[in-house]
C-alpha cells in the first residue's frame, strides 16, 4: 500500500512540475530567452516535473501561462511506477508563483480506471505536494532532478531493454 501511494504521489508531484514549466516558458522564443526547464526553477521547482518536448510557452505578468509540447496527438502519457500513468495534454495552463502552480489545467493521473485532474502544486522545503481534488500527496524534490520522458517516463532505460527482448524473439 505504501508503495502505491509513493507512485501516486510522484504521479502528482510530476504533474505539478509540468504547469509550473509551462508557466515558465511564457517568457520568449529567441536564443536567449530561458527555456521552459530554466523558468521552472526560477519558480523554484525542479525541471523534472516537466516532461521532455517542450515545444514553447507563454508566460504572462500575471503568472499565468500556457505550454505546447510538440508532436501530434494527445500530448505525452506515460507510467510512474505500476501502478500510476500520468497525462500530458498538448497544451497545458495554469498560474505560477514562487513554489506554487494554481488553476493547473491539462495534466492528470490515471487512478485504478478514472483520469484525474492534477489541480495544484506547491514547494515546501525540499518537498513537492499534489493536488487532485481534496487528496494530495508530497514527495522529494531528488526525485524530480530529471525530466521525464513520453512513453517511457522515468525509466526509459529499461523500457528499452523491453522493446529490445521483444524485438530479438
Amino acid at each position: 500500500m505504501a508503495k502505491n501511494h509513493h507512485h501516486l504521489v510522484h504521479l502528482l508531484f510530476f504533474l505539478a512540475a509540468v504547469a509550473s514549466t509551462a508557466a515558465s516558458a511564457a517568457t520568449g522564443g529567441n536564443s536567449t530567452t530561458p527555456t521552459a526547464y530554466e523558468m521552472l526553477e526560477r519558480y523554484e521547482f525542479p525541471r523534472g516535473i516537466l516532461p521532455e518536448g517542450v515545444q514553447r510557452y507563454v508566460l504572462r505578468p500575471d503568472g499565468s501561462f500556457e505550454v505546447f509540447f510538440s508532436g501530434s496527438g494527445g500530448g505525452c502519457e506515460f507510467r510512474v511506477g505500476d501502478r500510476y500513468q500520468l497525462r500530458y495534454e498538448r497544451r497545458i495552463a495554469g498560474n505560477a508563483r514562487a513554489g506554487s502552480i494554481r488553476e493547473l489545467r491539462g495534466v492528470s493521473v490515471k487512478v485504478l480506471f478514472v483520469w484525474l485532474g492534477i489541480t495544484e502544486v506547491d514547494r515546501a522545503g525540499d518537498q513537492l505536494s499534489f493536488r487532485v481534488g481534496p487528496l494530495s500527496a508530497s514527495f522529494p524534490l531528488a526525485k524530480f532532478s530529471v525530466s521525464p520522458r513520453c512513453r517511457c517516463g522515468f525509466d526509459c532505460e529499461a523500457a528499452a531493454g523491453g522493446d529490445a527482448a521483444v524485438a530479438a524473439s
